[in-house]
């Protein structure tokens, strides 16, 4: 297999990953098609970027493979070359804000211990 071949196949896995993932299409076509398919098999499919680039790359690992061991080792490859590509080219999601801490008073705060003398209780003696 050629370099070339293969970092099409991982550009293109990618792009029609993207797009059936996250973008909605000329004339919204893409937003209209995940809005029909709703939220059941499908839906999650096309929510999930890893589970939808499994399946796109079926077909690319099946081209551009020599033989089925190859195809075999290129689908999962395939998928996670787009993976990584999604993981470099996507926006960081902002960390959620710190929460927020309020130093509160101690309500099982020390007891006073009584000092020894005339109000304690003597114990009492052995027996013996």
């Amino acid at each position: 297999m050629h370099f070339y071949r293969l970092t099409l196949g991982i550009l293109c896995v990618w792009r029609l990953t993207h797009l059936l993932n996250a973008e909605d299409g000329p004339w919204d076509l893409i937003f209209r098609l995940r809005s029909r398919v709703g939220a059941g098999f499908w839906g999650g499919l096309l929510d999930c970027f890893y589970c939808l680039s499994l399946w796109i790359a079926v077909p690319f690992a099946y081209f551009l493979g020599d033989g089925w061991s190859e195809q075999l080792l290129l689908w999962p490859a395939l998928s996670g070359a787009a993976i990584l590509l999604e993981r470099v080219t996507s926006s960081p999601a902002s960390a959620p804000p710190a929460p927020y801490f309020e130093d509160e008073e101690k309500s099982n705060v020390l007891l006073r211990q009584e000092e020894r003398g005339s109000s304690q209780v003597d114990p009492e003696p052995p027996v013996g």
